[in-house]
């Protein structure tokens, strides 16, 4: 299923360029950036953009305000704040990643499950099951995001792990503004079912085909 783009701000969009500018050094560290006049009349826009791209900078670790005195570079790498990166990204971008992981992910799991991780499974795709038939989609959403960060789990691979975690949170969110039914989650139960027979029978290369019938689909 193709999933729409989401779209950058106009402040956004401010905060890349200059991000790029200090980045490539433009702005030396500890250098002081444009006041808010000349960034507007370079960009084009109002102050309000202004600020809130420098805002985004400041979340990202870029700069520093220093009140009275004007708005400071701190790094030319930002904060690598991860969960605010993956926040500011395209979702096609979220969604790619993740079906790249999972990919790995199933191939390993299917290796390195242990017992547990089938129960613990097992008893979340019963729970969207149950939740996608009562048309309740915030819980449906719920347990196949839980089902999914299980199966990193069971991969034995802590940083796919971890990864995999961050990602899905936006995944959530993501699914919770896009979908006003369950339908789609109810429509890949059966896969699901069968990935996770699959990966208890430590069959990779069968667990990987059913992953690329899901990939694309909740």
């Amino acid at each position: 299923m193709t999933q729409p783009i989401k779209r950058k701000s106009l402040a956004e969009a401010v905060a890349d360029r200059l991000q790029h500018s200090i980045e490539r050094g433009v702005y030396p560290l500890q250098s002081k950036l444009p006041a808010e006049p000349e960034l507007m009349q370079q960009f084009e826009v109002g102050r309000s953009t202004i600020r809130e791209a420098i805002k985004f900078l400041t979340q990202q670790g870029f700069v520093s305000v220093q009140q009275g005195l004007g708005t400071f570079v701190i790094s030319y790498v930002g904060s690598n704040d991860l969960d605010a990166k993956i926040e500011r990204a395209d979702f096609a971008d979220v969604f790619e990643v993740r079906q790249l992981l999972e990919i790995k992910i199933v191939e390993k799991a299917a290796h390195n499950r242990k017992n547990i991780h089938i129960e613990k499974m097992t008893g979340k795709l019963k729970e969207r099951k149950k939740s996608g038939a009562a048309g309740l989609l915030k819980e449906c959403i719920a347990a196949d995001i839980a089902f999914h960060t299980l199966l990193a789990e069971s991969s034995g691979n802590s940083i796919l792990f971890e990864l995999y975690k961050t990602l899905s949170l936006h995944v959530s969110k993501f699914f919770e503004q896009v979908y006003t039914d369950t339908t789609p989650f109810t429509g890949s139960q059966a896969l699901h079912e069968a990935l996770l027979a699959a990966v208890k029978e430590k069959n990779a290369s069968k667990a990987l085909q059913l992953l690329k019938k899901i990939i694309g689909n909740p």
